[in-house]
């Protein structure tokens, strides 16, 4: 029985994983596969790969992209999720923000540098034509911290995938002023170079059970039911955002990473590109 140290964010896209543990599926193919929540998200996660505390992630593309660059040894092996991420766009119960157009120099609420929150924050800024060069940020490490951060006013407003904290919408604690998708598919599976080397028939077989699951994931009965309970969302909210969502079963294409790099590269948040080799490998 080989161990795989696994992580990723305790949100529904990661559910087919929790249901491939239940039914033992990793462990009738010799995989000890030990899954780590980690609600920090992409910086967190980035962080933990570099540290070997880790050896595959899923992952947010634009997050991990940036972190190969500047030199985390892991490469993209797949993409996991093919649609975008829908980043709602939160100020406080009590904001005097009413409008997107307000948070032009409002102080942006962050997981940490290098995060999908820190990096989406920078992508919305260049779309609403402000300086994303001159965000000023507060790390609030979860999404815990960033009700903290826009309740007491050390922060203005917080991007977070928007089902996900819609529930905080529906209690009055934050209120909804927009979304911003991400141009490009949104999760991806990174895994340390070192590990990819060692045991690529691991990596492989670990990728074979995960994609049979996403690829019948959707079609299950009562997907809706079962989703709403366990992430305590209206059910009526799960069945839009599964509309949303389309999980993936190959490799990140090179027009994909070129956006990608294109983007940070734009917006001063990497200072140079790679080839499809430095960031990307097959399995």
């Amino acid at each position: 029985m080989q161990t795989l140290q696994v992580v990723g964010v305790p949100e529904h896209f990661n559910y087919p994983w929790q249901q491939a543990l239940e039914k033992g599926l990793f462990t009738a193919s010799g995989i000890d596969l030990q899954w780590t929540d980690v609600p920090e998200g992409t910086g967190k996660m980035c962080q933990m790969l570099r540290e070997g505390l880790a050896d595959v992630a899923i992952i947010l593309t634009e997050g991990i992209v940036r972190d190969i660059l500047a030199g985390n040894p892991s490469r993209i092996i797949q993409e996991y999720v093919a649609s975008p991420l829908l980043w709602g766009i939160h100020v406080g119960a009590a904001s005097r923000f009413k409008q997107l157009s307000d948070l032009n120099g409002a102080k942006v609420a962050i997981s940490r540098m290098g995060s999908g929150s820190h990096l989406m924050a920078c992508v919305h800024a260049e779309q609403q034509g402000w300086d994303a060069q001159n965000l000023s940020f507060e790390m609030v490490h979860t999404i815990d911290g960033a009700v903290d951060a826009l309740t007491n006013g050390t922060a203005d407003y917080f991007m977070w995938e928007h089902f996900m904290t819609k529930p905080l919408v529906d209690q009055g604690i934050f209120r909804h002023l927009g979304d911003c998708p991400t141009p490009w598919p949104c999760f991806v599976v990174a895994v340390r170079q070192e590990v990819l080397q060692k045991h690529p028939e691991l990596i492989a077989q670990t990728l074979n059970i995960i994609n049979e699951q996403t690829r019948k994931f959707k079609s299950q009965p009562h997907l809706d039911l079962i989703l709403a309970q366990k992430y305590h969302q209206k059910p009526e909210d799960i069945r839009e955002w599964l509309s949303l969502t389309e999980w993936s079963q190959k490799n990140i294409s090179p027009q994909v990473l070129n956006q990608v790099q294109n983007q940070l590269w734009a917006l001063g948040l990497i200072d140079k590109k790679g080839t499809f080799a430095d960031i990307v490998a097959s399995v």
